[in-house]
């Protein structure tokens, strides 16, 4: 118990430095627009400074790295070599925000999605799944949007179904996904939250290599009250801000090499309990500005597992 408060108070003090819009931020940026025209980033004028973000530096590279599939460092702080790309058209899949380019992953991880997507139309009655975010050509951090990503484990998948038909490049890049979540954050939204989305979450949740599935704190509240029969899965589905427009599957590390760090376990139990209730509290759905905050530092290459270096200047 008292390492559970201590966790609450280590949170809150994480809060206080952000601002009041936290959870809103996290959801805009994932719906930001693409463009049916990107132009290439410009070049660096310094990018050898060590000073250099590295986000800059990888969000650069538009191939992956001619190295044997390797996850290297953690979610949130690596690089990906052998990236591969989910093909932006499957027979139970579609991909988004293509001008982004960041429909590669670990093989792993684009086996995951080709799997979960052949269950959609028998297990939530969709004809498929929308799929977001995945990695960049040779992961690392980005530019825009996700701490994570970085090494090609983890993928965002739609809360709205795949249309039966193709969609246009157009709509792919500026379509919005459905906000599953009520305006007061307390619950889900039952005019648009239906059996088709616990379904689909839950088929993720039951792959073997899934290791965490992040949803809304609303969502989570009503897988826990709507699952009936089995409820392991929902040991694997953990409340996490934003999320109200699509869940994000995380998958283990690879077998072998060792260059993969691995995430702590999830705690015991289905977490449908107290701990679910301290994502309802006030502070929580509203956390207050801090005008002083500075912001974080950007990652250098410096801050990166050494193999990241190879992986960024390999062909």
């Amino acid at each position: 118990m008292r390492s559970r408060k201590a966790s609450h108070r280590r949170v809150l003090r994480f809060l206080a430095s952000l601002s009041l819009a936290l959870p809103l931020s996290l959801s805009a940026r994932a719906q930001e627009k693409g463009s049916v025209d990107p132009k290439p980033l410009p070049p660096l004028a310094h990018p050898n400074d060590p000073a250099t973000p590295a986000k800059e530096l990888f969000g650069r590279a538009t191939e992956p790295a001619d190295l044997a599939a390797r996850s290297i460092g953690f979610y949130s702080h690596g690089c990906l070599a052998g990236a591969k790309a989910l093909p932006v058209d499957g027979e139970t899949w579609q991909v988004m925000r293509i001008s982004r380019d960041r429909n590669w992953g670990h093989p792993n991880l684009v086996r995951f999605l080709e799997r979960l997507s052949s269950h959609a139309p028998a297990e939530a009655g969709w004809p498929g799944i929308l799929v977001g975010d995945i990695s960049q050509p040779r992961g690392g951090p980005m530019i825009t949007g996700h701490s994570s990503h970085q090494i090609g484990l983890d993928a965002d998948i739609w809360l709205t179904p795949m249309p039966d038909r193709r969609l246009s490049r157009r709509e792919r890049e500026e379509m919005s996904a459905v906000n599953m979540v009520r305006q007061d954050g307390l619950d889900v939204d039952r005019a648009v939250w239906t059996r088709g989305q616990l379904a689909i979450i839950r088929a993720a949740a039951h792959d073997p290599v899934v290791e965490r599935i992040f949803v809304n704190a609303a969502i989570k509240k009503a897988l826990c009250r709507d699952t009936t029969g089995d409820r392991s899965w929902l040991n694997r589905v953990r409340p996490y801000y934003g999320h109200n427009y699509h869940f994000h599957v995380r998958i283990a590390c690879p077998d072998g090499g060792g260059a993969c760090q691995e995430q702590d376990p999830v705690p015991l139990g289905d977490g449908c309990d107290a701990s679910l209730d301290w994502w309802f509290r006030d502070s929580i759905l509203h956390p207050r500005l801090n005008p002083n905050a500075k912001p974080k530092p950007p990652i250098t290459m410096a801050n990166l597992p050494a193999e990241c270096r190879q992986v960024l200047i390999a062909r």
